[in-house]
Order: structure tokens, then sequence, then C-alpha cells
């Protein structure tokens, strides 16, 4: 089973053997951002802010081309052409991974979120079970956060 076009493009975002030079270039484009995007998920997983925020001025300077290359927005846009199929499909993929990458980000912050409120006392719904030396669980925490033991 071939897994990539004569262009060299995967054959489920393979452009037409006609396609514009354009086209070949926001595909180009596109596929960056496809390997861009899984950089930018693996990074969040492993939490490498450094990498990740690394990824960002790529990922903008992408946009960027592409906004250029497509003519969204304008009077001569090319995307709503047939043969732009491909890359339509292209950057619904890339929708999907980003909404990913948004899903990893806000399961992280809301983690993080709820980490500090318990550490701080602050949320009354916290199911943490605090244990004094004992090895008991201590009665009251007083808003403190942490039991002194």
């Amino acid at each position: 089973m071939q897994t990539t076009s004569d262009l060299g493009f995967a054959v489920a975002f393979a452009p037409p053997p006609d396609a514009s030079p354009e086209l070949l270039a926001a595909m180009e484009q596109g596929l960056t951002l496809q390997k861009l995007l899984e950089e930018e998920f693996e990074a969040l997983r492993v939490q490498d802010l450094n990498a990740f925020d690394a990824l960002q001025q790529t990922k903008l300077d992408i946009f960027k081309n592409l906004t250029a290359l497509t003519g969204v927005d304008t009077d001569h846009s090319q995307i709503d052409d047939d043969a732009w199929i491909c890359f339509r499909d292209l950057m619904s993929a890339c929708r999907d991974m980003h909404r990913r990458n948004e899903i990893l980000i806000i399961r992280k912050l809301d983690a993080i979120r709820g980490t500090l409120q318990t550490l701080n006392g602050t949320d009354s719904t916290a199911s943490v079970e605090v244990y004094d030396r004992l090895g008991r669980m201590a009665r009251g925490r007083g808003g403190r956060g942490v039991e002194i033991a």
C-alpha cells in the first residue's frame, strides 16, 4: 500500500498532480504545522515548557505564511477551490491536533489550580485526606492546608 504520493505528501493529504505552486507551498507549510503540533503535544506531555515556548514563534510564522498562500479573507482566496480539498483536510487534522493540545493544557492547569487550592486550604470540596504522624486521619484542618502533627 502506497503511503506517499508522487510529490512526497502523505496519500491522505496528496494534492492533485496539476496543483498550483501556492497549493504545494501551502501543503508543505501545513505538513510542517502538523509535525510542529505533534512536537508541541510531546513537550506538553513531558511538561517541557521551554520546548513548548520555543515552538510558538515558528507556529505563528507558519500561520502567517498560510494566510499569505491561501489568500484567506481576501477577494482572491483560493481555499474554496476543489483542488484545495486536500489542504482543507490537512487543516482539519491540524485543528484536531491543536484542540488535543489545548485540552491537555487545560487539564494540566486545572490540576495545578486544584493542587494550589488544596495547599492553600481554600478548597472546601477537596477530598485530600491528611494523616497525622501515627497514621490516623487528622481531624480538622483549621484552614491551614496542612495538619501539624
